[in-house]
């Protein structure tokens, strides 16, 4: 097996560091900025972008730390390293500072971003995370079975299961239940949920089960299907953010405002919470079996229009019937948009350029998918003027962002 030594220069978003190898890039994961790595080349079927793994490190980062999963660590035969921690090896504020590198490149180069706000954003710990060493933030976890009933996540960019007898993210209800100790012969999936009522083992397809969580003392019904954050600070990190980020001197109750991706409600109840019950809002969510948690959850709280269908398809058709009545009212509409990681693209964002709603807020949790998603905006007549970043995801490449859009 050939190696090569490989000087890893800066960090892709990802989770790959990069180096340069016979004038072609090189991606490496498990590695740090600065460091000088042994490394086995595993794709090369590109002619100027290889892929690599790493095999020893020859001279360390000063901020490699041992890595927070021993089952993740570099010691271990790279296929067979657990996948889900792949900033485990990296001191935990120069994740932080790595991020606010990673965030800044992306707003610069694919949103056409410069000056003080994208020089200025940094990327901020979740509350009471570094007193812990970002661990046991985790209140879900996603595990596979292997045939003989082993419980672990895959490998990185793996359908491999990697049984594994920690969970250091996982919360510590979930550290100590056991589940790791118990056979899953025949099962494929098991889902493991922290909720109030004690842990929830969802195994493959079981029929899904309600259940509450609360934010700021504020009860939000779903069940152990439905997606909610899994940092047990995130909703109320969220929530605080939305309520910052929205110009209330722009927010009109009585305009058609909307909530985008809208979930079980968490975000679109921030908006509610800063105009009151006369608050009209329509929360598009394309996930049928969200929508009764959905009512429950904000009916009481807004002039609720909740829609079940794409967003995309939902905006086109405001667009194609827009008239000047309701073109007035869409001008006065403030917007939350939080779309899955790959972003909003480009058909939700030229029926927002039509319907120009006066303010975006706009979530994400990809910084790439924001840069580009900014450039479109940018185009379309918005100016970024605010944003906050937060570590949501300690020891993992993901961040979330929360930033203001202003129609010119």
């Amino acid at each position: 097996m050939a190696t090569h030594e490989l000087e890893i220069t800066t960090m892709a978003h990802g989770g790959s560091g990069i180096g340069r190898l016979d004038g072609r890039v090189v991606f490496c994961p498990g590695v740090i900025p600065g460091e000088v790595v042994e490394v086995e080349i595993v794709e090369d079927s590109k002619k100027s972008l290889w892929r690599a793994q790493p095999l020893r490190i020859v001279s360390a980062s000063p901020h490699r730390i041992s890595h927070i999963w021993p089952e993740a660590d570099i010691s271990r035969p790279w296929a067979t390293r657990a996948g889900g921690a792949d900033y485990g090896h990296i001191e935990l504020s120069h994740q932080r500072t790595l991020k606010t590198e990673i965030l800044r490149d992306a707003l610069r180069r694919f949103g056409g971003l410069s000056g003080n706000l994208v020089d200025t954003v940094e990327v901020h710990a979740a509350p009471g995370d570094d007193e812990v060493g970002g661990l046991a933030w985790r209140t879900r976890v996603s595990l596979h079975a292997t045939e003989a009933g082993k419980l672990g996540p895959y490998a990185e960019k793996s359908h491999t299961v990697i049984p594994v007898r920690s969970l250091p993210l996982a919360t510590e209800n979930i550290q100590n239940s056991g589940v790791l100790d118990s056979s899953y012969e025949g099962a494929s999936s098991v889902r493991v949920v922290d909720a109030l009522s004690g842990i929830r083992l969802i195994i493959d397809n079981q029929k899904p089960q309600d259940l509450s969580e609360f934010v700021n003392g504020v009860e939000f019904r779903l069940n152990d299907h439905t997606f909610w954050q899994v940092h047990h600070q995130a909703p109320a990190v969220l929530q605080g953010a939305i309520a910052r980020a929205v110009d209330k001197d722009r927010l009109d109750p009585s305009a058609p405002n909307a909530d985008l991706y809208a979930g079980v409600g968490l975000l679109g109840s921030a908006l509610a919470d800063i105009a009151g019950t006369t608050l009209t809002l329509n929360a598009v969510e394309s996930e049928e079996s969200a929508l009764p948690y959905l009512i429950e959850n904000l009916g009481d709280k807004s002039s609720l229009n909740p829609v079940a269908d794409r967003v995309d398809r939902w905006l086109r058709r405001e667009a194609q019937y827009l008239n000047a009545e309701s073109a007035s009212a869409w001008s006065r509409a403030t917007v939350i948009l939080d779309p899955p990681r790959s972003g909003a693209k480009t058909d939700v964002i030229n029926s927002l350029e039509k319907l120009r709603p006066t303010q975006i807020v706009y979530v994400a949790c990809d910084p790439v998918a924001l840069g580009r998603d900014t450039g479109l905006l940018t185009a379309a007549g918005y100016d970024m003027v605010g944003m906050e970043a937060w570590d949501l995801f300690p020891h993992t490449h993901h961040m979330e962002t929360i930033a203001t859009f202003l129609r010119r």
